[in-house]
């Protein structure tokens, strides 16, 4: 009887037996999914000249089919809040905005027509936010800064690699930093009759343009439920007028907002390490209580 013998070279076998090495240790692992009990979930703001709002949830599992229903049913109504500034704490009270199919969207915030007294948002003042819920309570503190990181002025020049005759334009603007370290802010723009919309990276620190005076590109900012595309820089365009509102917030408010922007970015990331949201809402609660000093300035694009 013949064989026939075939010779592999020994980088070859050498390949095949780590590979076979490790196919025979692969092993199926199903990890059991529970559900969650629902976290409270809180979106809580107040800027500089306005009364607080405030944004109650309850935290649904990240596998969840999400609908407009769930949505709807996840929104707390039966919390009792309050804020407290110095002395005084006043209650706010539950606002429903009503949608088609017996939905609706609820917040916590002031009846300003009525002749109840209400506090709002000053810099250098400290807020605190008291919320009782399924009997638990949970709390939060924030400053508003006083405004010192400020905008200079704003200028927009033709986006780059555009042909002459392009509607598009980048926006660009000369910001002043204060002589000491420990300032933060975050910034929104807003084109024509939109809202503001946060940019995709809207928070920064000081770190590195401490005490100077120093020029920057203003990414136009977008919706990120609907358009964004971190794909496609988005450019803002001829005829468009832009109002830049820029933030001085605490670290606080900083840190949460840094994480979950870096958070969002990374979503789908199979590379990317995981990302702790750093919020300051105490006993287990997600999500953060914030306070803002801004500025507001705007531009008008010419049309081409």
């Amino acid at each position: 009887m013949r064989y026939l013998c075939v010779m592999f070279p020994r980088h070859i076998l050498w390949v095949a037996f780590i590979a076979l090495l490790f196919a025979s240790c692969e092993k199926k692992i199903d990890f059991p999914l529970k559900e969650a009990d629902g976290l409270l979930s809180v979106d809580a703001s107040i800027e500089s000249g306005q009364v607080p709002m405030v944004v109650l949830t309850r935290s649904i599992n990240f596998f969840s089919n999400v609908t407009p229903r769930i949505l709807s049913d996840a929104m707390v109504r039966n919390a009792t809040v309050t804020i407290k500034e110095g002395n005084t704490a006043i209650p706010l009270k539950k606002m429903e905005i009503p949608f088609p199919g017996n939905l609706s969207y609820v917040y916590y915030t002031y009846d300003t027509t009525g002749a109840d007294p209400v506090i709002r948002g000053a810099e250098g003042k400290r807020y605190e936010l008291n919320i009782q819920w399924e009997g638990r309570t949970y709390t939060a503190n924030t400053t508003i800064p006083m405004l010192k990181k400020t905008i200079d002025s704003l200028w927009w020049e033709k986006a780059p690699l555009s042909e002459d005759t392009s509607n598009k334009i980048v926006l660009r603007g000369l910001f002043v930093d204060p002589p000491a370290f420990g300032d933060y802010v975050r910034y929104f723009t807003k084109v024509n009759q939109e809202p503001f919309y946060p940019g995709s990276n809207s928070a920064f620190d000081d770190l590195l343009v401490n005490g100077t005076t120093y020029e920057v590109e203003i990414p136009r900012s977008l919706d990120r439920n609907t358009r964004e595309n971190f794909e496609d820089r988005p450019t803002f365009r001829r005829g468009d007028t832009i109002t830049v509102k820029f933030s001085n917030i605490d670290k606080a408010t900083f840190e949460f907002w840094r994480t979950v922007e870096f958070s969002y970015r990374a979503a789908g990331n199979p590379f990317s390490s995981p990302v702790k949201i750093l919020g300051n809402i105490s006993n287990g609660a997600l999500g953060y209580f914030g306070g803002y000093a801004n500025q507001f300035k705007s531009i008008i694009i010419p049309p081409l």
